[in-house]
């Protein structure tokens, strides 16, 4: 599996000290650089990389302004990199992989590029089903990773830029917003009861009528949840003659 990076930063010397310290991993190339926002912009309609290594300030377009014109990074690892920590929270609010200060040392970029590789091997060992959803999916366990039926999970709880999958006494942490991981999942198998939770719908057990046109949803496990009006149209009626 190789890995194809995208470096933007306006500064030439941070391009050529980034690009050297990736050429000493066999697996990435190098598929451009851009020295502007605008540039990378043009760059990324273009093509889009596995691993995008994006400076935060930058003249004109800066890093984050990037991302707002292209609507997103669907499917691309972002880095930022930058001088400053004081965009490190921002950073993660826009989903991003990882923030790299500079200056950029080798150790600091091998775990970055360890977790590159490790999200593209679950998005590659994700099974899906022929309507295109999955029917398991790869996690990292405790001292390995290990496959996990689609099935088996009772509930996903949001925690930030991670899904906590709740399997019988079993969790385990991905990372994805629950809106990039619910788009995985058959809709008709798996519904969003509110804001931070969506739930097996083989594991509903029992609905009860609450305040506001609200739900109690009670799982086989015992588990209870709101499902809050926003989310009930639709979804309630696979329950209702």
């Amino acid at each position: 599996m190789s890995i194809c990076a995208m470096i933007v930063d306006d500064e030439a010397p941070a391009r050529r000290k980034l690009a050297r310290l990736l050429a000493a991993h066999a697996d990435v190339s190098i598929s451009g650089e851009a020295s502007t926002g605008k540039e990378a912009v043009a760059l990324l309609k273009a093509d889009r990389p596995d691993v995008l290594f994006l400076d935060v300030q930058m003249p004109g377009l800066g890093g984050f302004a990037v991302l707002e014109t292209l609507g997103g990074m669907e499917g691309v690892a972002v880095v930022f990199v930058t001088a400053f920590d004081e965009y490190a929270v921002r950073a993660f609010e826009v989903e991003a992989l990882d923030y790299l200060l500079k200056p950029v040392t080798e150790a600091r970029l091998r775990k970055v590029l360890d977790r590159v590789r490790e999200q593209a091997a679950q998005v590659a060992a994700h099974s899906k089903a022929p309507g295109g959803y999955w029917k398991r999916i790869l996690v990292r366990g405790p001292r390995m990773l290990q496959f996990v039926d689609i099935q088996r999970i009772d509930w996903i709880e949001a925690d930030r830029n991670y899904a906590v999958l709740h399997c019988g006494d079993a969790e385990h942490l991905v990372r994805s917003t629950i809106e990039s991981f619910l788009a995985g999942l058959d809709p008709a198998e798996f519904a969003r009861v509110n804001r931070s939770t969506a739930v097996n719908l083989r594991r509903v057990r029992e609905l009860h009528p609450w305040t506001h046109g609200e739900y109690r949803v009670v799982l086989d496990g015992g588990q209870e949840f709101t499902w809050s009006r926003r989310y009930v149209s639709g979804a309630l009626g696979r329950f209702l003659p």
